[in-house]
């Protein structure tokens, strides 16, 4: 009797066992619970920041073509551009008195051969090759008679020597059987001569005849598409666009004036914006270098603290005189 009450403890201890088994697996569920309710703070707080991160940087990316994009400037009228053009003359005016053609002369007929002689070369080239050639050939009459392989020789500095020369000898014989050896002072004339166009013609009739006109060369045609005076490629028709903006007593000197800024500040490649008096009036300031200092060291001939292009300059020239041919 005393062995069957012992069986029902056996039992207890079974199911109290069995109990402890039970309740283990809740107790590392609650350790796990805790774990991850320790770490949710911290993974929500990397979560925020990566968040932040990605929005920030968004906005970045958004915010930067608007820091690039240059600001949009207002159209501007007829009246104005005008104004502005006639501003841009008398500012240069200031900059250049002095300015004047940049090609050695003393009479029309110099003038003419040496602005033929300039078309793909420099003026600076054509006055240290023309105290020669002038020596050779001092009238139409001497150029018209000289042997072609002479008269070559005598150019083939400025290149184009071939074509230079037949075009020489045929305004010359032009001018000895047509015009008695003289320069015609009228442009219907003069660009009926071998070689002659319009802006030659313009060049000989302000600066030998005292005729107003407007030269359009390399430099004037891209200052005057940069100053926003026409939008022509045609020199012609930028001839015709510019002389609608200035009196005509201004044409020649105005020429002058935007030649000279063109060779020595508004360069074709890199315009020394930086260091353009005139870069408020500007529509294109910034196609060049604006920084003052680099800028500064992009200025040519005087400006630069260079010779000129003239080997006898103007008395009122601030510049040095170009060397000669054997001494450059």
């Amino acid at each position: 009797m005393n062995e069957t009450p012992a069986k029902p403890a056996a039992k207890k201890t079974t199911a109290k066992k069995t109990a402890t088994k039970r309740a283990a697996p809740t107790t590392t569920t609650a350790a796990k619970k805790t774990t991850t309710a320790k770490r949710a703070p911290a993974a929500k707080k990397a979560a925020t920041k990566r968040a932040a991160a990605t929005k920030t940087a968004a906005a970045t990316k958004a915010a930067a073509p608007a820091q690039k994009a240059a600001p949009a400037r207002k159209p501007e009228s007829r009246v104005a551009m005008v104004r502005r053009a006639r501003r841009i003359n008398r500012e240069l005016a200031e900059l250049y008195p002095y300015a004047h053609p940049e090609l050695d002369f003393t009479n029309p007929f110099e003038l003419l051969v040496a602005t033929v002689l300039s078309a793909q070369t420099t003026d600076l080239r054509v006055n240290q090759t023309t105290p020669r050639l002038f020596a050779a050939c001092p009238t139409p009459e001497d150029m018209a008679a000289i042997p072609p392989e002479q008269l070559e020789e005598l150019i083939r500095p400025t290149g184009f020597f071939r074509a230079k020369a037949k075009s020489l000898i045929g305004l010359s014989t032009a001018l000895r059987d047509r015009f008695g050896g003289e320069v015609p002072g009228r442009l219907e004339d003069l660009v009926t001569l071998p070689g002659v166009g319009r802006k030659t013609a313009n060049v000989v009739l302000g600066n030998a005849f005292g005729v107003p006109g407007i030269t359009v060369d390399t430099h004037f045609g891209r200052l005057a598409r940069r100053f926003g005076w026409t939008t022509a490629q045609d020199a012609e028709k930028v001839e015709a666009d510019v002389a609608e903006i200035f009196p005509k007593s201004d044409w020649t000197m105005l020429s002058h004036r935007v030649v000279f800024h063109g060779r020595r500040v508004c360069h074709s490649r890199k315009p020394a914006c930086g260091a353009c008096p005139i870069a408020p009036l500007c529509p294109a300031y910034g196609e060049g270098e604006t920084d003052p200092e680099k800028a500064k060291k992009l200025l040519k001939y005087e400006l630069g603290g260079q010779p000129g292009q003239r080997l006898k300059p103007p008395a009122d020239y601030p510049g040095r005189p170009a060397a000669p041919l054997a001494a450059s």
